[in-house]
């Protein structure tokens, strides 16, 4: 529960808010295999202008943590606001490469102020259940993905553009824009506990606030690299590659919604050694499944994955709580980077897969322009498959060293107390 008096419509907002950053990302992740065919991209290229997504991010976040308490978390939901706009407006007329990355990058800023406002907001409105609600806050991250997936697929069976599947993203921008219209913003529960602006600063430079900042290197790369990249690596198993991403995300959100009695259970570090070893599970099985089997792979990937932004985001709320909003946007910034490094990484694995499992004599280009059918298709049908398998073996070393440094974390949190600030929203 909360006392603040409008905490069920700031909730709501920042929701709506985050399903428009949400399908951004389904979107892109759809519409990836068109632009890279339209605009004659590598997928290294690719990768990089989906990256420019997270460099944005990361760009607004650096502006929104450490001023989040100066400007105050209503200027930077405008600035979100003017993100998205411009963002689907650039991608809508976008001609190539360099002006398909500035629209992306546009996007990502809006997306990165989002979560520079919407998590502090919500850790501090709600001060006793921050896990549990961020957790249900970041519900609407896969939960706007399968919205987003799922309209793209249903535009694209009607023969819609790609340029229309970008401007669904206006109508929740508009939504959540009016709703946070006139509403008085609290002060940061670290300002309302008297916590210095030093103090803040120290907390995050304590060895918990920095491990767990290397953490969130790993499990962002883990769930989001692979998520924007899966309808592409997985489009010829025998499932629609959007398809896998949706039952991915629809998982993800149901997870979250149980995020309270989860960590109830298990404990913030219990759900993240939990995370660890279920993605790491799914990563390997999804890499060497089709059909069916490939369901039940993401199915197990998407179980690791549900827990990790949240519950990072959570577990420095409660254990580092001096750090306020420039923890969170420093954790949430470092996660946005390391996605944004995943992406043009991930676009080169790829590209290298195809070219070590060409048959002996074929080229890329070759098999790419081969006639739907032939022999030749065919055996680009065959290399895709194995390039695909091979980029998520690669991606599945991430949690593997996870499961090791969250057990590690595991050990060391039984026995201790969250650190309780004074001030309430």
């Amino acid at each position: 529960m909360s006392t603040h008096p409008q905490a069920s419509r700031f909730f709501l907002a920042s929701c709506i808010a985050l399903i428009v950053t949400a399908m951004s990302f389904a979107i892109r992740g759809e519409i990836l295999g068109v632009w890279t065919q339209q605009f004659g991209l590598t997928n290294a290229e690719a990768g990089a202008v989906t990256g420019a997504a997270f460099w944005g991010f990361l760009l607004s976040m650096v502006i929104g943590g450490p001023l989040c308490d100066v400007l105050g978390m209503g200027r930077l939901l405008v600035l979100a606001f003017v993100g998205h706009l411009a963002g689907a407006a650039l991608t809508i007329f976008a001609g190539g490469f360099w002006s398909l990355f500035i629209a992306t990058l546009f996007v990502g800023v809006g997306n990165g102020f989002v979560e520079a406002a919407c998590n502090p907001l919500i850790a501090t409105i709600y001060p006793e259940n921050k896990v549990a609600k961020l957790n249900l806050f970041h519900v609407w991250f896969p939960g706007g993905i399968v919205i987003g997936g799922l309209l793209a697929y249903a535009m694209d069976l009607q023969g819609m553009s790609w340029q229309l599947k970008i401007a669904s993203m206006v109508i929740p921008t508009l939504i959540y824009g009016a709703m946070f219209i006139g509403m008085k913003f609290p002060a940061t529960e670290r300002v309302a506990s008297g916590v210095s602006t030093s103090d803040m600063f120290k907390a995050a430079l304590t060895p918990l606030f920095i491990f767990m900042a290397v953490c969130m290197l790993l499990t962002a790369a883990t769930e989001l690299g692979t998520n924007q990249w899966v309808a592409t690596l997985l489009s010829n198993i025998g499932v629609q590659g959007i398809l896998i991403l949706v039952l991915i995300n629809g998982i993800m959100a149901i997870g979250r919604m149980f995020g309270g009695p989860v960590e109830k259970r298990l404990s913030p570090a219990g759900m993240l050694l939990f995370s660890a070893i279920f993605s790491a599970i799914g990563l390997f099985w999804l890499s060497s499944s089709s059909g069916n089997a490939a369901l039940a792979a993401a199915a197990v990937f998407a179980i690791g994955i549900t827990f990790f932004w949240p519950t990072m985001l959570g577990f420095v709320a409660v254990y580092v709580p001096r750090s306020g909003a420039l923890g969170l946007a420093i954790l949430g910034g470092i996660g946005a980077g390391a996605t944004a490094i995943a992406q043009p990484f991930l676009g080169w694995v790829y590209d290298t897969q195809l070219e070590k499992n060409l048959p002996t004599g074929a080229t890329v280009q070759a098999l790419q322009a081969a006639a739907e059918g032939t022999a030749e298709h065919a055996q680009w049908l065959e290399v895709q498959v194995a390039s695909g398998s091979g980029a998520l073996q690669t991606m599945a070393v991430l949690p593997v060293i996870l499961i090791v440094a969250f057990g590690g974390l595991y050990a060391w949190q039984k026995g201790k107390s969250p650190e309780r600030l004074s001030g309430r929203a």
